[in-house]
């Protein structure tokens, strides 16, 4: 995906070989992100259409103010560790534990605790073991408690904590605004970008995205096959 031209940014971003970086490079972003955003958005629809608000207001404690911001940073990040949805994907659901009473401090935890869901344990114990994976959940669960409770009382102490709970996963109708425009202009770009990275030979790179290192090192030799005496 590197480019080779030479010249000014702009120079090198208008070329062909720049346009092919970009589009390879938009992609497959989008495809390591699109799974976690889409389980996101089902699991915080179905969250604020069959939990009732009664229930989030008493495991979050709401009529008991106090009580609220301390219990919020410690339960944020286990619910987010049973919701298994990491990186943009939990914002949505964030809003609808937003909405349901849990605390600011709790908000934070809960967005800090995707390096801990169950994919990324799971990763942590295949590389480091067990023992190392017990180590690492505590220590980050210790930092986000740590930091949701720094973030409560100081924008609480300096009134920057949001009086409304309101926030929207997503909007109920389709309107004519200035969002509507940017998506149109998003969808001929990245309409763009999706047909150069398909002509370009993208689709062969994109399905080995879900293999293991072994499979790509064997597909590169296939492709590529080592020389006789060669150092492998």
């Amino acid at each position: 995906m590197s480019i080779e031209e030479t010249g000014s940014f702009w120079r090198r971003l208008s070329s062909k070989k720049g346009f092919t970086s970009v589009s390879h490079i938009f992609v497959m972003e989008w495809a390591a992100v699109l799974r976690d955003i889409v389980l996101g958005l089902l699991i915080a629809g179905a969250i604020a259409a069959w939990v009732p608000d009664s229930f989030w207001q008493r495991f979050f404690f709401v009529d008991h103010p106090t009580g609220a911001k301390l219990w919020g940073p410690i339960v944020g990040p286990l619910v987010s560790v049973l919701s298994f949805v990491c990186s943009i994907g939990n914002v949505p659901l964030a809003a609808v534990l937003w909405n349901g009473g849990i605390s600011f401090g709790g908000v934070v935890a809960f967005i800090f605790a995707d390096l801990i869901i169950i994919p990324i344990l799971n990763i942590y114990r295949k590389y480091y073991g067990m023992r190392m994976m017990i180590f690492i959940l505590a220590t980050f669960y210790i930092a986000m408690v740590v930091a949701g409770y720094v973030v409560e009382f100081t924008f609480g102490g300096l009134g920057l904590i949001p009086t409304s709970r309101t926030a929207k996963v997503g909007t109920s109708a389709i309107t004519w605004n200035y969002t509507t425009i940017l998506n149109i202009i998003f969808i001929i770009v990245g309409s763009a970008l999706v047909l150069r990275f398909v002509r370009t030979g993208g689709l062969p790179m994109l399905r080995m995205m879900g293999g293991s290192p072994d499979q790509a090192m064997e597909h590169d030799y296939r492709a590529d096959p080592p020389r006789p005496g060669a150092r492998t």
